[in-house]
C-alpha cells in the first residue's frame, strides 16, 4: 500500500466520526505556533492540541524567517476582519527542539552548496544554539515593524529525548519588547 493510500484510508476513518464542521476559522486558543518540520516535533501531539485550537506553521528549524513574518503580517490584517475585533491580539509560540537537523544549515559549505544549486539562502534557518536562536527569533519579530504591538510572543524548547517542553521566554507583547529596546 502506498503512503497516499494509507493517508486516505486514515482520513476515511477520521471522517466517519467527524463532528467539527462548525469550527470557526480562528484558533480557539488565540495562538499561532511556529515549529520545525521534524517528524518528531508535531505540535498537535507535543502540546495536546485539538482541531481548531491553534494555527500551526512549520519550517526548517522552526525559525522566524521573512516569509513567516509576511504570513503573520497578513494574518494581523485578516483576523480583525474575520473576528470583528478592532485590534489584533494573539500569541505566537516559537517552539524549537533539541537534536535539530537544521544545525547542518550552519555549515558554510552546505550553505554555499544550497545557494549555488538552488539560489536559496538557508542561513536564517540555521540552528546553532536552540535557546539563543529562540531569543534571536523573538528579536526578529520585535524588529518587524509591520507587526502590530498587540501580538504576544513566547518561546518553548522541546526535548526530543524526554517529550517535555521548557519555557525559554514567557509571553510578552511586541509593544513591550519594543519599549524595552528603545529604553536600552
Amino acid at each position: 500500500m502506498s503512503s497516499l493510500e494509507t493517508l486516505t484510508l486514515r482520513n476515511r476513518a477520521f471522517a466517519r466520526t467527524f463532528s467539527h464542521g462548525d469550527l470557526a476559522g480562528l484558533p480557539k486558543l488565540g495562538t499561532l505556533i511556529l515549529s520545525c518540520i521534524d517528524t518528531r516535533v508535531d505540535p498537535a501531539h507535543v502540546l495536546g492540541l485539538n482541531l481548531g485550537d491553534a494555527v500551526v506553521f512549520r519550517n526548517n528549524g522552526g525559525r522566524v524567517t521573512p516569509a513567516f513574518i509576511d504570513e503573520v503580517a497578513a494574518l494581523s490584517l485578516l483576523i480583525p476582519r474575520i473576528s470583528g475585533a478592532p485590534d489584533v491580539s494573539f500569541t505566537i509560540v516559537l517552539m524549537q527542539h533539541t537534536k535539530c537537523g537544521a544545525q547542518h544549515f550552519a555549515d558554510p559549505v552546505l550553505q554555499a552548496q544550497i545557494a549555488e544549486r538552488f539560489g536559496v539562502d538557508v542561513s536564517a534557518c540555521a540552528i546553532t544554539d536552540p535557546r539563543q536562536d529562540l531569543v534571536t527569533d523573538i528579536h526578529r519579530l520585535r524588529d518587524a515593524t509591520d507587526l502590530p504591538g498587540g501580538i504576544h510572543v513566547a518561546a518553548l524548547l522541546y526535548d526530543v529525548d524526554t517529550g517535555t517542553v521548557r519555557e525559554i521566554a514567557p509571553a510578552v507583547s511586541l509593544s513591550d519588547l519594543r519599549t524595552v529596546t528603545k529604553e536600552a
